[in-house]
This record gives structure tokens, sequence and C-alpha cells, in this order.
């Protein structure tokens, strides 16, 4: 688990992993209000999860997903039913089951602070990108990983559209601007907006370039798919067993 605090420590922000699908959740909470929100929760890490935000005194005012998941099952539907008041969040054009759904540009408060949405398809149409501007972060799901990006062979994926979506919304932030990755599986945690339009050996070549590179990579059928999408379109709540 990573913990950062800020300088002026006025803001709690967790990154916490899991081993199995090597996706990563956030816990973000405004330290006066107590409020909090929690992005891309795993289902079979919920208690994990729930017990970090009751050991901080918190109030886990969302359960976030940044797109409907072909890796694990989302937390967000066990999480509301061990906590009712807790909204769940999808983007609209997800076709998941929400409490909430948000558009372009939409704000999902908690406390003094505000996550702004940008809307990133191009892995699955639903995908979008959480932007805490007041901390200079950003929760880009799958569209930009550590050098690397979410694949578009599936799932209504396309490589062309992604492309788009990340070199007008992503990588139109602030160059020191902090890229948290909803996966990676080399250990790392964080990146920044420059390193990877310099260094993402993908995302910084050519459109035409980047479409060749994704439509070559012959990669294997998702594990945990024919399980974890029927179960994150009604928002986790399913018989996972």
């Amino acid at each position: 688990m990573s913990d950062f605090t800020g300088k002026d420590k006025d803001y709690i922000f967790r990154q916490l992993l899991d081993y199995k699908s090597f996706t990563y959740t956030y816990l973000l909470a405004d330290p006066d209000t107590k409020e909090a929100v929690l992005i891309d929760p795993v289902y079979e890490l919920v208690d994990r999860d729930l017990n970090l935000v009751k050991s901080l005194g918190l109030n886990l005012k969302f359960a976030i997903n940044t797109h409907v998941h072909a890796d694990h099952v989302t937390g967000t539907g066990e999480i509301k039913k061990k906590l009712p008041s807790c909204k769940s969040v999808i983007t609209d054009i997800s076709g998941a089951s929400a409490d909430i759904k948000t558009d372009e540009g939409s704000k999902v408060e908690f406390g003094k602070f505000a996550l702004e949405v940008l809307k990133t398809p191009g892995h699955t149409n639903g995908c979008c990108t959480y932007v805490w501007r007041e901390k200079g972060m950003a929760f880009t799901g799958d569209a930009v990983l550590i050098r690397g990006c979410g694949r578009t062979d599936f799932q209504e994926g396309s490589a062309a559209t992604l492309y788009d979506s990340v070199h007008s919304k992503i990588f139109s932030l602030p160059p020191n601007f902090l890229l948290y990755p909803a996966h990676d599986y080399t250990g790392q945690t964080v990146t920044t907006v420059a390193e990877e339009k310099s260094m993402n050996p993908r995302l910084s070549k050519s459109k035409e370039a980047f479409i060749e590179i994704m439509t070559s990579l012959n990669l294997p059928y998702p594990k945990q798919i024919d399980r974890a999408l029927p179960a994150n379109l009604v928002c986790g709540v399913f018989d996972t067993e």
C-alpha cells in the first residue's frame, strides 16, 4: 500500500493493490470533513478497503469505477450492501448500473475537493479519467498505463479512439500531473504526463504506428472476463460463486 499525504496535510491518499488482477484501488479523502471516495474497488478486497476507511474515521461517500472492467469483479455492489449510504458511480455510456451516471465535465465532490470526469474511450466505450486538479493527479483507468495502455481488441475497443482520447484529454493536462493507472504488472505505481508523452512505447508514436502496434499484439483472452463482465454491468451485485 502506498501512502501519501500532501505537504499541507489537507488531504488523504492511499494506493492499494490486488495481487491477483494487479488492480490498483485508490482511497481519496478530505481529512476535515472526513468525506472519502474509492476508485476501482475489487470485490474480494472490500473488507480490506472498508476496514481502512473505518480505521481512518472516514465517511465513504462514493465508490467509483473508471470503466466496466473485464479482469475483476468490482467491489461497488458489496460496498453498498455494507454501507448503504455509499453511492456507486460510472459513466452514462458504460451500459452498467450505478446510482450516479457521469458525463464529460461532471464533478464527483467529496468535502472541499472534487474529481472532474473526462471521457476517455478506446479501451471500452465507457472509460473515463478522474482528474483531481487541486492536487495535480489523474486516475486514468486502463486508458494510460505506466509505459503502456489498455488493450483495444475486445469490449468495444478501438485503437484509433483510444489514441485520440489520450492525446486530446490526458496528454493535454499539465506535464507535471501525476497519472495513476488502474493496473500495473511490473511493480510501478505512478507516472507523469510528461513521461508518458515522451517515453510510452505505444502512445508516443504516431497514430498510424499506434494502431499498427495495437492490432498486432495478439493478446490472450482475459482470464476473468466471463465472470467479471456480467457482474460489473450490474454494479457487482451478482452471485460470484
